[in-house]
């Protein structure tokens, strides 16, 4: 029967990806374009004008996601029994509001509250945005559908880079958060005008396509209720081990991530001895290798229907490339290549692993799942800028390097020793036969 379902979807519409997965991924390269900047705002004069040390400069940079962690499993849950597409508009002004108040601050204190209060603001995004993708894509297209909707990171550093730098150098930092705040008012008309939160609202999908998901989405969650999940609360999932070991990996896995970063531009400053529109050009390419890795990691598990090992081996990838990019450094553009590569592995897990809560969990728990694993494994973006930042000040950057190399080794065992059941071997044609034996 699963064999038939599939060759039947074959010939559905798909027009859910041009209408949904665009404006989502928009939105979100909006914010992290927000979030990011100030990792050029500080080499490029808001250190020196401000009085910001090495160490301040990496709690101004973590102190983001100590905020962060308040609209998580709220955001979640409006998505489920709400409108996500509502979140994200009021989520998008606050957005522009507080980034064009960053470009007017005149003390480090400020820069920290709206630090926060950005945080607070961008907080529910990406649980609100891979609940949104569950409502419109079966798990069998899930890993490629998140991973492009993941794929803001990389986007947003190929954009944020260059303009980032540019500005700088044109006009100066200020001018580089008011002008990007303008930005997330343009793409709030985009986003009022084209998503909806699920098929049953939208008038501009077809018949065959809304009726061929509302049927899949609902026998992939009748499967799910008859697991022993079905009646947890959010108490109970949390007395999961599994679900503590995925917040841990999360957690190092964002140590690893945002330690890179936001320190990216300083770190190939200091390599390169250039310029700010130079560096703005080098920190390019390692986001355009992070979307050839995101694109590759991505379908080779939804391919194969292997989760954890298309999580184990980018994050053991990613380790591997920062220790060298530290170990080469006497050599300039093999220290610049091995951070291409840290770029290459910098999200390939991160697709295939918010595929994981959507198999463990029905779809209202889902929603509460993801934003508990992002809230507190987030809580590592806040540890990875601040740890490179006092590590810089009481050692040097070698030592910050190294920290974040640790870290995500540390996820990466994590990723190895996760149970069998988060696989779905279902998604490869070999075992369309059988999917309706599998367990999760």
């Amino acid at each position: 029967m699963n064999t038939t379902r599939t060759l039947q979807s074959q010939h559905i519409p798909r027009q859910r990806w041009l209408r949904i997965i665009p404006p989502i991924l928009i939105a979100c390269i909006i914010s992290y374009m927000d979030r990011v900047n100030i990792a050029f705002a500080m080499p490029g004069g808001m250190d020196s004008e401000l009085g910001i040390s090495a160490s301040m400069a990496g709690l101004a940079g973590g102190i983001f996601f100590i905020g962060y962690l308040f609209l998580q499993v709220p955001g979640g849950k409006i998505a489920v029994h709400g409108s996500g597409k509502r979140f994200i508009g009021w989520s998008l002004v606050a957005w522009a509001i507080l980034s064009i108040l960053t470009g007017l601050i005149t003390n480090q204190y400020q820069l920290l509250a709206l630090r926060f209060l950005l945080g607070v603001a961008e907080g529910g995004m990406l649980p609100v945005v891979l609940t949104m993708v569950s409502n419109w894509f079966p798990d069998a297209e899930r890993g490629r559908a998140n991973a492009i909707v993941i794929m803001f990171v990389p986007i947003a550093g190929i954009i944020t880079a260059p303009l980032s730098g540019w500005l700088i150098t044109v006009l100066d930092w200020r001018w580089l958060f008011i002008i990007e705040g303008l930005f997330s008012v343009a793409v709030l008309i985009l986003w009022s005008l084209t998503v909806s939160d699920r098929p049953e609202e939208a008038r501009w999908i077809s018949g065959a396509e809304k009726q061929w998901l509302i049927r899949t989405l609902k026998e992939e969650q009748a499967a799910i209720a008859g697991k022993q999940v079905r009646n947890a609360s959010l108490k109970r999932v949390l007395a999961d081990k599994t679900i503590w070991q995925l917040i841990a990996l999360n957690f190092f896995y964002q140590t690893g991530i945002y330690g890179y970063t936001l320190w990216l531009p300083s770190i190939l400053k200091s390599l390169t001895h250039s310029s700010m529109s130079e560096v703005g050009l080098l920190a390019v390419l390692p986001f355009v290798a992070a979307m050839a890795g995101m694109f590759l990691f991505s379908s080779l598990s939804d391919h194969t229907g292997k989760r954890k090992l298309f999580v184990f081996l980018p994050l053991l990838g990613f380790a591997l490339c920062m220790f060298l990019s530290v170990t080469l450094k006497q050599h300039v553009w093999l220290s610049y290549l091995a951070l291409i590569g840290c770029g290459f592995f910098l999200q390939s897990a991160a697709g295939v692993f918010w595929t994981i809560p959507a198999r463990l969990f029905n779809a209202e728990m889902a929603g509460g799942a993801r934003g508990v694993i992002n809230a507190l494994g987030n809580l590592g973006g806040f540890c990875g800028p601040y740890a490179v930042g006092v590590l810089i000040t009481l050692y040097s950057k070698d030592a910050g390097v190294y920290c974040l190399a640790v870290s995500l080794l540390l996820s990466a065992i994590l990723a190895l020793l996760l149970p069998a059941k988060c696989d779905n071997d279902e998604t490869h044609p070999t075992h369309q036969g059988v999917a309706n034996k599998s367990t999760i």
